[in-house]
């Protein structure tokens, strides 16, 4: 009895941290269809070009979170490790997406160049990122206060990039980049977020990463026990969050064609934060499941297009999303995880002794 009720409690603390997305993202569902049932519907049309391409709500939902959800990947690892953290990714994605722009402008655009001009942004970003970590890692400095540096004058380093200009670069191949590729009828950025999550998962089958930064997330000291460099697992955390900063950069660059330091990905460091909170993962580092920050980030965008297409005023669409927000996370709360999972035990251990009870009166 007791080794069963040690599973279902282990199970529970496996699987429930996934529960409360799934859980936002059905409710959410539901709303919507009962409000409009056909919010979700996908259909086909020409864009300016001629080519088809799919259009709706719900493409606009993964089209949307494309960004979101790539440094939901990042900070879920530097939460992980670090156990805080990092409020300037958006900053960093201004950084990343000037260098990148920077490059484009230097001469024609061309595919190399866009490859230059990435490989570089991100080279910049990861250096960045490398300052963070280094930081947090070698001073032992609180991660939201290290990061407090780059998120205070990382814009205006992206607007010294770039001489204070707003430059455009319009090209067939940043379009592409931004919205479609000619031919494929699914957005541009959810392909890249495909590729980035695979990317992720490729890591995580064939290398130790995700078990070395769990480890170091919770317990330091039993890891360097145990061999593992506490230091150089939570620079590379940042060092990845950096490179996942240039890909958001270069994403929401392509998308309007100029970069704007100061409204590029702005306050996205929060619902990057409240992504890796919603999907059931621990701000105060140790185990982590991407795939629910990758929800999180869903659910939160889903929210807002859904206030959008109540026609909710913008300037109110935070607050309600803070009290949906709110609602969440207390209900992800250790707290409420841990009163829920006495419940169910207590359901389990009623039911068990009812049908026991039920046996032996059969029996006699």
């Amino acid at each position: 009895m007791e080794k069963t009720m040690k599973k279902q409690s282990g199970f529970l603390t496996n699987y429930s941290q996934l529960l409360i997305p799934l859980i936002a993202v059905v409710l959410l569902v539901i709303f919507n269809l009962i409000r409009d049932p056909g919010f979700f519907s996908v259909g086909i049309a020409a864009n300016n070009n001629g080519f088809p391409v799919l259009q709706g709500n719900l493409i606009s939902i993964l089209n949307g979170a494309s960004e979101l959800v790539i440094l939901s990947m990042g900070m879920t690892l530097v939460t992980a490790a670090s156990g805080g953290q990092d409020i300037s990714v958006g900053a960093l994605a201004a950084i990343a997406g000037s260098v990148f722009v920077k490059v484009l402008k230097s001469g024609p655009i061309t595919g190399w160049s866009v490859i230059g001009g990435f490989v570089l942004c991100c080279v910049v970003a990861m250096i960045f990122g490398a300052f963070n970590g280094t930081l947090v890692a070698c001073f032992r400095i609180q991660p939201m206060i290290a990061t407090l540096i780059l998120f205070t004058c990382g814009r205006s380093v992206a607007y010294w990039i770039n001489g204070g200009a707003t430059p455009t670069v319009e090209s067939p191949i940043i379009t592409a980049i931004g919205s479609f590729i000619p031919g494929i009828p699914i957005p541009t950025p959810i392909l890249i977020v495909v590729v980035t999550g695979i990317i992720f998962a490729l890591i995580f089958r064939f290398t130790n990463l995700g078990l070395y930064i769990q480890t170091v997330g919770i317990n330091q000291g039993a890891a360097r026990l145990n061999g593992i460099n506490s230091i150089w697992i939570k620079l590379l955390a940042f060092i990845i969050l950096g490179a996942c900063c240039s890909i958001a950069g270069m994403i929401n660059v392509s998308r309007l064609s100029l970069i704007n330091h100061e409204t590029i990905l702005i306050n996205i460091e929060m619902d990057a934060i409240l992504a890796v909170a919603i999907g059931g993962n621990s701000l105060g580092g140790g185990k982590f499941r991407m795939v629910g920050s990758i929800i999180g980030a869903y659910a939160i965008q889903m929210l807002t297009i859904t206030l959008y297409a109540m026609k909710v005023p913008s300037t109110d669409v935070k607050a309600y999303k803070a009290i949906v927000i709110i609602i969440l996370v207390v209900m992800g709360s250790p707290v409420v995880k841990e009163k829920f999972g006495r419940f169910w035990s207590n359901m389990k251990r009623h039911r068990q002794r009812t049908g026991s009870l039920a046996g032996k009166e059969a029996q006699s």
